[in-house]
C-alpha cells in the first residue's frame, strides 16, 4: 500500500483555523472525530511537546514498522497542533473509522494524566480548538465524535478514563458559540 505524504506541520490554534480554511475536501469527506490519546509516550516523556524530529519518526513507524498507508491526521500537545496525515484524506488510526473519520491523537496517558489541570488542559484546550474549527468547518455536529475505545474493534480505553466524552463535547460546542457570537448580529 503506497505511503500518503505527510503534511508535518505545526499550527497555533488560530493559524489551524487559518490554514483548514484553506483546503478543499473533494476526495474525501470525513463524516466525524475520534480523538485518541499516545498514552506512550506520555507528557513527562515529553516535556517540551513534540518536535520535527518526533514527528518524523512517527513516519518511519506508522510506515516502516505498522505497514501502513498513513496515521492520524492529528497531533496535539499543549503547545501545538501537528498536522500528519492530510486533512482531506483518509488517515489510519482506529480499525472501523479510517474510511469516515479525522484521527486526533492527543500528547499523554489520560489513564494518569489529569485532562483538567497543567499541561493535559492545554493538550485538551488545543483539541478542542482544532475540534472546533473542523467541526465549523465541515459542518460536522460535535455530538457525532467518538472515541477511540468506542471503536468495536478496539480492545483498550484510549483515549484514557480522564477523558469525558460529553465535556469534550460541551467545551467544543461552547467554543463554537464564543467564536460565533455577534455573527447574527446587525
Amino acid at each position: 500500500m503506497a505511503w500518503k505524504e505527510i503534511v508535518g506541520s505545526a499550527f497555533d490554534a488560530d493559524a489551524f483555523d487559518a490554514y483548514c480554511h484553506g483546503l478543499s475536501w473533494t476526495a474525501w469527506r470525513p463524516s466525524f472525530i475520534t480523538v485518541h490519546n499516545t498514552a506512550a509516550p506520555s507528557l513527562a516523556q515529553r516535556p517540551n511537546g513534540f518536535t520535527k524530529t518526533h514527528i518524523q519518526n512517527l513516519v518511519t513507524f506508522y510506515r516502516d514498522k505498522q505497514g501502513w498507508s498513513a496515521g492520524p491526521h492529528l497531533f496535539i500537545d499543549d503547545r501545538q497542533i501537528w498536522v500528519f496525515t492530510p486533512l482531506t484524506v483518509s488517515g489510519v488510526h482506529s480499525p472501523s473509522w479510517n474510511k469516515t473519520a479525522l484521527g486526533i491523537e492527543m500528547l499523554g496517558d489520560y489513564d494518569k494524566d489529569a485532562f483538567d489541570s497543567g499541561r493535559g488542559l492545554l493538550v485538551r484546550q488545543n483539541t478542542v480548538a482544532a475540534m472546533a474549527t473542523l467541526c465549523a468547518i465541515l459542518g460536522m455536529d460535535p455530538l457525532t465524535m467518538k472515541l477511540h475505545r468506542e471503536d468495536p474493534k478496539t480492545t483498550h480505553a484510549c483515549p484514557g478514563t480522564h477523558v469525558k466524552k460529553l465535556e469534550l463535547i460541551q467545551d467544543v460546542q461552547d467554543l463554537l458559540v464564543q467564536r460565533h457570537a455577534g455573527e447574527h448580529l446587525v
